[in-house]
C-alpha cells in the first residue's frame, strides 16, 4: 500500500446510529473504507464495500476482539505529518496509508456499569483500549485528520461538498474528542474507585462530564449557565411545564435531599412531603396519606411556599393534585402520579411537572459533593470510618415517646437547612424555621416566633451546639419542651443546667450538620 493512494476513512463504532450514511458520503468520494469486525459486518449488510482493518495490520483481531487496531499500519496512517517530507517518506517505504476520516465511539462503559447488577469483570470488558488510542491519535494530528466521536457529528462531514473541512472545524472536533476520552476515563476512575475500594477521597479530582443542556442564564439574567450531567445518570423526566433554570435544578436537587431519612425504617407506612424556596427549606411534613403530607407541608408556612418547589416520596393521586393546584408552585416532584392527577396538574400549563426515580435522593446523598472556592474545587463524603451518630438524653428528664418522635422529625430537617438552622416541629410538621443566621439565639428566636402557638409543647433542633444557654432558653421561651442539638460547647453543663431547671428533656447528638 503506498501513501500516494487516495485517503481512507477507519470506522471503528459500538453505537451504529448514522454510520451507514456517514460511509456512504465517504465511499462517494472514493475514500477507501477500513472498519473493525462488527461495524464492517454492517456496513457490508448495507451495501457499502468496507475493508477490514486486518488488511493492514496483516493480524486478525486477537485475544477475544482485545487488540484490533493497535498497530503502526493505522497508527502511523493517522498520525503522519501530511507536511513533513520524512514523515511522507517513511509512510511510503513501510506501506503506511493515509487516514483522513476516524469514526470511533466507545464501549458503553457508562451504561454498563450504571446498572445494578454489574459485575467487575463485566466492566472492565466495556474497558475500550483502541478506541480511546484512535481518538486521541486522530485529535493530535487534527491538522491533517478528521475526528469523530458521536453520531450528531457526522452531518459535518456527511453534508459537506468534498468533505475537506477547514481547519477550525477540525480542531472544534478535536476538542470535542479529547472531551469525551477525558470522560470516559474519568468514569472508570470512578467507577473503580467506588464502593469498598474507595477508603479515602480521590487522588485526583475528574470533572469533565458532559454538557447535558444549555440553560437560558444563570442565577441572575445577566449570566449565562448550562447543565452538565455523567452519561451514567439522567435529568429525572419532566411531565409537563417550562424548561427547567438554573435555580430550579438548584431548588429541586435540595428538595429531594430534603426526603432522605437519617433513620430509614422511620419512612415505613409514611410519605414525607418537602417544600424548598431558594433552597431553604420552608415547609416539611409526614402522614400516612400523601394529600395530608402535602397539605400540611404547604400550611407550614404558605407564604414563603408561595413560588417554591415541592417534592413527596409517594404517589400523586387526584386529592394530592386538588391540593397541589391550589397554590402557585414552580415544581411538583414525584416518583409517580395517577392518570387523573397528571391531568389536573398539567392544566396549570406553566408548572414543571417531574417524576423522579425513587432512588435519587438516597443517590444523591451518597455522592460526593463538589463545589468551587479559590480557583479550586472544594469535595466531601460522608466518611465510611467514622463512629456511627449516637444521641444521649442529658437532661434529669427523659422525652416522652411523642417528643422523641418529633426529636428525630426535627433532627432529620435540620441536617438540609443552611446554618445556623434552627427547627422546631410539633406532630411530625415543621412549624418554624430559620436559616443562614449568624449567631444561634437570633436563628432560635426567628423559629420560635414563626412557630407561634404551634411552638408549645414542640420539639426543636439545632444544627450546632449552643455556645451559651441562652440559645436553649429562648427555645424553652417559645414553648419548646424537648430540644435536641449537637455536644461539644465548653459550656454544655450550662446549657444542661438550664434544661434541667426549666424542666425540659435535652439529647445531645455526637454529630454536627452545619451547612454553608
Amino acid at each position: 500500500m503506498l501513501v500516494d493512494a487516495p485517503a481512507a476513512a477507519l470506522f471503528s463504532v459500538y453505537d451504529r446510529t448514522g454510520v451507514v450514511e456517514l460511509a456512504r458520503a465517504c465511499a462517494a468520494r472514493r475514500m477507501p473504507i477500513y472498519a473493525t469486525g462488527g461495524t464492517r459486518k454492517h456496513l457490508i449488510e448495507h451495501g457499502i464495500d468496507a475493508l477490514d482493518v486486518g488488511e493492514l495490520t496483516g493480524f486478525p483481531a486477537l485475544f477475544d476482539g482485545r487488540v484490533k487496531t493497535l498497530h503502526p499500519r493505522v497508527f502511523g496512517g493517522i498520525l503522519a505529518d501530511r507536511k513533513n517530507e520524512t514523515h511522507v517518506v517513511e509512510a511510503r517505504e513501510h506501506g503506511v496509508p493515509t487516514i483522513s476520516v476516524v469514526v470511533v465511539n466507545l464501549y458503553p462503559f457508562e451504561s454498563t456499569v450504571a446498572r445494578d447488577d454489574t459485575t467487575l469483570e463485566e466492566a472492565i470488558e466495556q474497558i475500550d483500549i483502541g478506541g480511546v488510542a484512535l481518538i486521541r491519535a486522530a485529535a493530535k494530528n487534527f491538522d491533517n485528520v478528521t475526528v469523530l466521536v458521536d453520531p450528531d457529528q457526522y452531518d459535518v462531514v456527511a453534508h459537506h461538498p468534498n468533505g475537506e473541512l477547514d481547519h477550525a472545524t477540525r480542531r472544534r472536533l478535536a476538542t470535542r474528542a479529547f472531551e469525551r476520552t477525558a470522560e470516559y476515563d474519568s468514569s472508570i476512575a470512578r467507577y473503580l474507585e467506588a464502593g469498598s475500594l474507595a477508603r479515602e477521597l480521590p487522588g485526583s479530582l475528574a470533572l469533565t462530564i458532559p454538557l447535558a443542556t444549555p440553560l437560558r442564564y444563570g442565577e441572575n439574567p445577566q449570566s449565562r449557565a448550562a447543565f452538565y450531567l455523567a452519561r451514567t445518570e439522567s435529568l429525572p423526566e419532566q411531565l409537563g411545564g417550562k424548561a427547567l433554570s438554573y435555580n430550579n435544578l438548584l431548588d429541586l436537587d435540595a428538595t429531594l435531599r430534603l426526603l432522605v431519612r437519617a433513620v430509614p425504617d422511620s419512612a415505613t407506612g409514611v410519605v414525607r412531603a418537602a417544600i424548598v424556596k431558594h433552597t431553604v427549606p420552608c415547609g416539611v411534613a409526614e402522614r400516612a396519606a400523601p394529600v395530608d403530607a402535602v397539605g400540611d407541608a404547604l400550611q407550614a408556612d404558605p407564604v414563603s411556599a408561595f413560588g417554591g418547589i415541592i417534592a413527596l416520596d409517594g404517589t400523586v393521586d387526584l386529592a394530592t393534585a386538588e391540593t397541589l393546584a391550589e397554590f402557585f408552585l414552580e415544581i411538583v416532584a414525584a416518583p409517580a402520579f395517577d392518570d387523573d392527577a397528571l391531568a389536573r396538574l398539567r392544566r396549570k400549563k406553566n408548572l414543571r411537572i417531574i417524576r423522579y426515580d425513587a432512588r435519587l435522593p438516597e443517590r444523591l446523598a451518597r455522592e460526593l459533593r463538589v463545589r468551587s472556592a479559590l480557583g479550586g474545587v472544594l469535595a466531601e463524603n460522608d466518611d465510611p470510618e467514622a463512629a456511627p451518630e449516637t444521641w444521649r438524653v442529658v437532661s434529669a428528664r427523659q422525652p416522652t415517646e411523642h417528643e422523641w418522635r418529633d426529636l428525630r422529625f426535627a433532627w432529620d430537617v435540620v441536617r438540609h437547612v443552611k446554618s445556623n438552622g434552627v427547627v422546631v416541629a410539633r406532630d411530625l410538621i415543621t412549624r418554624g424555621m430559620c436559616a443562614g443566621q449568624t449567631n444561634r439565639v437570633s436563628a432560635v428566636r426567628i423559629a420560635g416566633e414563626r412557630a407561634g402557638a404551634f411552638a408549645t409543647g414542640a420539639a426543636c433542633a439545632s444544627d450546632g451546639f449552643f455556645p451559651f444557654a441562652d440559645g436553649l432558653e429562648a427555645a424553652v421561651d417559645a414553648g419548646c419542651t424537648a430540644i435536641i442539638a449537637p455536644e461539644g460547647s465548653i459550656r454544655d453543663a450550662e446549657v444542661i443546667a438550664a434544661a434541667d431547671a426549666r424542666g425540659i428533656a435535652l439529647v445531645f447528638s455526637t454529630y454536627r450538620y452545619f451547612l454553608h
